[in-house]
């Protein structure tokens, strides 16, 4: 590396005062400083001394802020000069000059602010607190980011650090190929923020830039855009019509509004609602009306950059209809419509083939036909585990699976170019209930795109005590990992789209002094697990300073979450806004890295059983325990399942895991054991797994190896014991020049999630992500033995063999090989 560059006196000097402006002292003689000509003293004494000289008063946060601004602004040109890239300056400057604006205007309006934090519980006691103290508060982390900004491209300067120019994002000129969006023939990673300031237009710069994300929206779509006849309005046909098309966005079917006349004409039309979706999906009326929407939406929206990002289907669907959950609270699924109850009688009667006696026999009921089948919906907790329990979740993942379906199907018919996701929720995967209507692999696999908003977070403020994953991780994980894995497995080649991040905020979880590291992490994770384009939630702004117009008023919502999701936001954070864009700026220039870690092999496969997830109480929970000791070994987690094995090339995965799954269907059954005869591998945990029917009925037969291996852990074996066994078959295929990651972090519990690829030039490409919660001491090395040195790929660091990665640090590497 060249160390030997210089930076101008310009710059010197006003990093001096930008010190000065941080607490050094103003009258220091630091030799460091400009060359000042100093007047001749007198040489006559003046025998009256001058009085002690008053100190210089401090400056304020504004004036260190914009002397900080000054310098790196010098710096900048310096580094222009000599063409090193200063687009992340660029971002740190704009984001410094916005939050410097967003303090002055709450300085100047505590009310307002106060009346905001109050609305969200754990702020509304002390919420003028709150407000009194967030524009110092903002003003300080402005300070901050210029100081980190002042002190990285110094580094650059000097020749310490050498980092690669950002390739920015083409927002005007995106393709959409198979599994990720292109820009200047490369892959590109789009980053915003979901609902940003409505009432502002999306061309609007100071909303919509590459600071902030560029990503357009279209209106949304809702039943309330029907004329009551077969078409929409023409004050929506004109909307659309006119509406700017330069850049890639995305368009989403909003779900609550239910006009009077629908509700006039259909008195069940509520029946069976939840809360983002405030009618009957099985109504008939609504389908019509639906139809007819999104057909003429699919029309109008043909070869518009506008959707270029996807339709979205649904906000954040979902059905849970079982006693006692939180939704009963909000009326939802209080009841089922007569529809519904008419649909599920008729999936009844195929599913038993017209056999009422064998539904009465499972239900321990006397219906004398399908025609008089009834069913208390809340369906009572009580009844989990029995078939009428599963027969009611399946049918309510079926009816969702259908709704989709046919708003797909509507929409494709129009406008055949367009690409579909749907925001589910992930966690509606990664918890234990199944109540919920989502059958996340189904829809997963209907949609053209992978669609979620999925979260990580600290800890529940409504948590009294630690959460039990704070012993060993800086942040909860589980939803965005797991999710993620078991979407990316049932559809690989398929573009990711999280079109509402939860990372930075969620409706129980807030951070005003959020690390930056930990944004960087959290995004970084995600990216490699395989999302392509995020909306974080939310930036609630407007270019003034002000809260966006739906923070004014009565706050009267269908949301309940949204007003106070304005507390301790991002647009209340500086370091937290700038460390978002910093970090895609730094995925979008390594993009083609990135995607090479990412598509790679996923070796073991969990397999995965809707039978018994909705038939258990904990299935979900005990799948991560085998999950989690799986994901610190160095390659992408994976997932099969009946419809992975019999759709995808079975040499992608050299092993299939069962693990306490006793409940499968005989389809399930059958897809294993024809993997089985095709010369797979299998590692069942103990004889209770795949032992039942999702009646909970016993099953006749057994996995027999055939031409493949079939191995049986012993019955008192545990998730650890499994996971050793999946790993040592892994060891014996892998090639003897892999490269192996050493972390030592003096808990005994892995915390770095790790991958590598092989480059053409025989070195290794690999990524470490620590979500421990301490530094790690990591070493590399061949498989052999042989030393491997790695070079850290952002800043041209040298690390050696051994190195540390504090909690929440993330490295790209390039890992030589050297010769024994």
């Amino acid at each position: 590396m060249n160390n030997s560059k210089q930076i101008a006196p310009l710059a010197l000097a006003l990093i001096a005062l930008g010190c000065n402006a941080c607490g050094g002292s103003s009258g220091s003689s630091d030799s460091s400083g400009p060359v000042v000509e100093q007047p001749t003293p007198d040489p006559t004494p003046d025998p009256t001394p001058d009085p002690t000289p008053e100190p210089e008063p401090e400056l304020t946060l504004v004036e260190q802020a914009e002397a900080n601004i000054a310098t790196l602004e010098a710096l900048m040109a310096d580094a222009e000069l000599e063409q090193i890239d200063t687009t992340r300056e660029q971002t740190v400057i704009w984001f410094a000059k916005e939050f410097l604006k967003f303090a002055e205007w709450d300085e100047n309006n505590p009310d307002t602010v106060a009346g905001l934090f109050g609305i969200y519980g754990p702020f509304r006691d002390q919420k003028d607190h709150y407000a009194a103290m967030l524009p110092d508060f903002q003003r300080q982390q402005v300070v901050d980011i210029l100081d980190d900004g002042i002190a990285q491209l110094t580094q650059v300067l000097e020749g310490s650090v050498e980092r690669r120019a950002v390739t920015k994002v083409d927002w005007q000129n995106i393709s959409v190929a198979d599994d990720m969006f292109v820009s200047n023939g490369k892959p590109v990673f789009l980053y915003d923020y979901f609902s940003k300031a409505q009432g502002n237009p999306t061309n609007d710069p100071d909303l919509y830039n590459d600071h902030l994300g560029n990503m357009d929206s279209m209106p949304s779509i809702s039943l309330s855009w029907s004329d009551r006849g077969d078409s929409i309005w023409q004050g929506k046909v004109n909307e659309v019509n006119s509406k700017e098309d330069s850049k890639v966005g995305y368009a989403l079917l909003w779900n609550t509004n239910v006009p009077q006349w629908m509700r006039d004409r259909e008195p069940e039309i509520a029946t069976g609602r939840s809360l983002f979706t405030g009618f009957d999906i099985d109504n008939p009326l609504v389908q019509t009306t639906w139809r007819n929407i999104v057909r003429e939406f699919g029309e109008l929206s043909r070869g518009k950059h506008a959707i270029k990002a996807g339709v979205i289907l649904s906000n954040e669907p979902h059905w849970f209809s079982e006693q006692g959950h939180w939704t009963q609270n909000y009326q939802e699924m209080n009841d089922i419509s007569s529809y519904t109850l008419n649909g599920f009688r008729d999936w009844l009667k195929d599913k038993y083939q017209d056999n009422i006696a064998q539904l009465n026999d499972n239900w321990d009921s006397q219906f004398n036909g399908f025609s008089e089948v009834t069913i208390d919906i809340p369906i009572s907790l009580a009844k989990r585990g029995q078939p009428i329990w599963y027969d009611w979740c399946r049918y309510n993942m079926d009816r969702g699976i259908a709704w989709f379906k046919m708003l797909q199907d509507e929409l494709l018919a129009a406008n055949p170019e367009a690409d579909t996701h749907i925001k589910i929720m992930p966690d509606l995967f990664t918890e234990n209930s199944r109540s919920h209507g989502i059958d996340l692999e189904a829809l997963t696999v209907l949609t053209t795109m992978i669609g979620d908003d999925a979260k990580a977070r600290g800890r529940d403020l409504r948590s009294t005590s630690p959460e039990e994953w704070e012993a060993h991780y800086s942040y909860f994980w589980e939803e965005l990992a797991v999710s993620y894995d078991f979407m990316e497995s049932v559809a690989p080649n398929k573009i990711h789209v999280n079109s509402e991040g939860h990372f930075l905020s969620t409706s129980w979880y807030r951070d005003l002094g959020m690390s930056p590291a930990y944004v960087r992490n959290t995004f970084w994770l995600a990216t490699i697990m395989g999302m392509d384009a995020s909306m974080s939630w939310f930036w609630a702004r407007d270019p003034d300073g002000s809260p966006e117009d739906r923070l004014e008023g009565d706050l009267n919502f269908a949301d309940p979450a949204l007003a106070g999701s304005y507390a301790a936001s991002t647009a209340m954070q500086p370091q937290v806004a700038n460390a978002v864009t910093q970090v895609m700026m730094d995925m979008n220039s390594f993009s083609e890295e990135i995607m090479a870690l990412r598509q790679q092999k996923r070796p073991i496969r969990l397999f995965y059983s809707e039978t018994s997830a909705i038939n258990k109480n904990n299935h979900m929970t005990e799948q991560f325990e085998l999950y989690e000791s799986l994901f610190f070994e160095g390659f992408p987690m994976g997932y099969a399942t009946q419809n992975v094995i019999d759709s995808q090339d079975n040499s992608d995965w050299d092993v299939i895991v069962v693990y306490r799954t006793e409940y499968v269907t005989d389809a399930e059954f059958a897809a294993l054991q024809r993997y089985l005869n095709n010369g797979g591998t299998i590692i069942v945990d103990n004889s209770s797994s795949l032992a039942k029917n999702e009646y909970g009925q016993t099953r006749a037969s057994s996995l027999v190896a055939a031409a493949g291996e079939l191995i049986t852990m012993a019955e008192s074996a545990d998730f650890n014991d499994v996971a050793s066994r999946a790993l040592e078959l892994l060891a014996n295929s892998n090639a003897d020049d892999t490269v192996l990651l050493n972390e030592a972090n003096g808990t005994g519990h892995k915390g770095c999630h790790w991958r590598v690829v092989k480059q053409a030039d025989g070195s290794y490409l690999m990524t470490v992500i620590n979500i421990g919660s301490s530094t790690a001491t990591l070493s590399t090395a061949m498989k052999t033995g042989a030393n491997a040195l790695s070079t850290n790929l952002l800043t041209g660091e040298e690390l050696g063999a051994e190195f540390e990665l504090p909690s929440n640090g993330v490295l790209l590497l390039a890992v030589n090989p050297q010769q024994q």
